[in-house]
């Protein structure tokens, strides 16, 4: 026997959902609950097979929500949340995994690595269980005298069980065949009345599982916080001056003896700005896009390739949070123009002006800026994107 199974239990009808649709169907973000429960076992490559336990009756919800996954078919469950595991279980008996893990379909937003936890427990017990110890102060409800307290519980050592659940198969299809229409509430408390050791990894708060409306509402603000990663560019310019009366910089004309030399309008700040951006998106730099050799940019007005770097953003379903900037120079003064600037930059990139942070420096006259040389400029952009998969990690264990 080798390899892992996840066992996806969806058999229920949620009836205290309050909907015509069964929960597990129900939306989340546009995606039923279930495809969003099955999916990060059918990424996850410690999983090898992914099978969902149903209700025979919604085979064509199930159809609907499962299309394009490589799953294995559904089996139907029975009339308790242990009767269809027990039957999932028995299903993969004839070509048994070595380990399986056993989740609910109203879990919608089980990270990676809680998969990760899970299994690798394995490795030295029999069944592991993800779990958030309790926070609160617990109280006990009174049996005579319902909305009074009894007493205060005490919450030491006591935990909120999460799924997956994992466990080595004979183990486990053992336990569930022994102890078969008990009122356990999960398999783990099947595994410990089956004397097995169980022990504890840590679960996730935002592993929640979705009993009412107002649970998806809260599933969807974490799964939209999920679905994004928050990135960082820099970026850097610099131009020395040439002849001229004025220099642009943040997309404003700063009159001044000289002027910037450079193949578009020499604006550093935006220069700066625009790798800043690219740099996040890690698309590469200015000049890959706008080559210096090539004649339509001469002279071009910087904004342009600000506008670009912002569209790139765009077209990604990202959105950019933050543009910092600061000018480097002795000359001309800076802050006189900075509310200006700041406009500029946040209406070419379509942002509030509180998103755009504009300063200026200078280097106490050393250095070829201290020399009134040129004029330098460093930006830090801070972008959201869409999350990428994560990074395969190197095996420790490898050459």
């Amino acid at each position: 026997m080798t390899g892992v199974v996840a066992l996806i239990v969806a058999g229920g009808r949620g009836e205290r959902f309050g909907s015509g649709v069964p929960k597990q169907y129900q939306l989340l973000s546009g995606v039923p609950m279930l495809r969003r429960a099955v999916e990060p076992f059918v990424r996850h490559p410690g999983v090898d097979r992914v099978r969902v336990v149903y209700r025979a009756a919604d085979h064509d919800l199930y159809a609907s929500a499962m299309a394009g996954l490589d799953l294995d078919p559904p089996v139907a469950g029975g009339d308790s949340r242990q009767e269809s595991a027990r039957l999932g279980l028995e299903s993969l008996a004839p070509d048994p995994p070595g380990s399986v893990l056993i989740h609910d379909a109203a879990r919608p937003c089980c990270p990676s690595d809680l998969i990760d936890r899970a299994l690798e427990a394995l490795k030295t017990a029999p069944a592991a269980v993800p779990a958030v110890p309790v926070q609160d102060t617990l109280k006990r409800e009174a049996p005579d005298r319902p909305g009074v307290v009894a007493a205060t519980v005490d919450r030491a050592g006591l935990y909120r069980a999460q799924t997956p659940q994992a466990f080595r198969f004979e183990a486990i299809l053992a336990a569930h065949r022994q102890f078969a229409g008990e009122a356990c509430t999960d398999d783990a408390a099947v595994a410990e009345r089956a004397g097995l050791a169980v022990v504890l990894v840590p679960g996730d708060e935002a592993n929640i599982k979705i009993t009412t409306p107002a649970d998806i509402r809260q599933a969807e603000r974490g799964a939209a916080v999920a679905a994004t990663e928050t990135r960082t560019g820099i970026g850097f310019d610099v131009h020395r001056f040439g002849p001229g009366n004025h220099v642009m910089l943040g997309g404003i004309a700063i009159p001044h003896i000289a002027g910037l030399i450079g193949h578009s309008d020499a604006d550093v700040a935006l220069h700066a700005a625009t790798d800043a951006i690219l740099g996040a998106m890690a698309a590469g730099d200015i000049g890959s896009h706008f080559p210096p050799s090539d004649p339509r940019w001469r002279g071009a007005p910087s904004a342009h390739f600000l506008r670009h770097a912002a569209g790139l953003v765009a077209r990604a379903g990202g959105e950019i949070l933050h543009l910092d900037i600061t000018i480097i120079c002795e000359r001309p003064k800076i802050g006189p123009y900075r509310p200006a600037m700041t406009v500029c930059i946040a209406d070419i990139l379509g942002l509030d002006p509180r998103r755009v942070s504009v300063k200026a420096t200078t280097t106490e006259r050393l250095g070829f800026t201290g020399r009134s040389e040129g004029i330098a400029a460093q930006a830090a952009a801070t972008v959201r994107l869409p999350a990428l998969p994560k990074a395969v990690r190197p095996d420790p264990t490898g050459p």
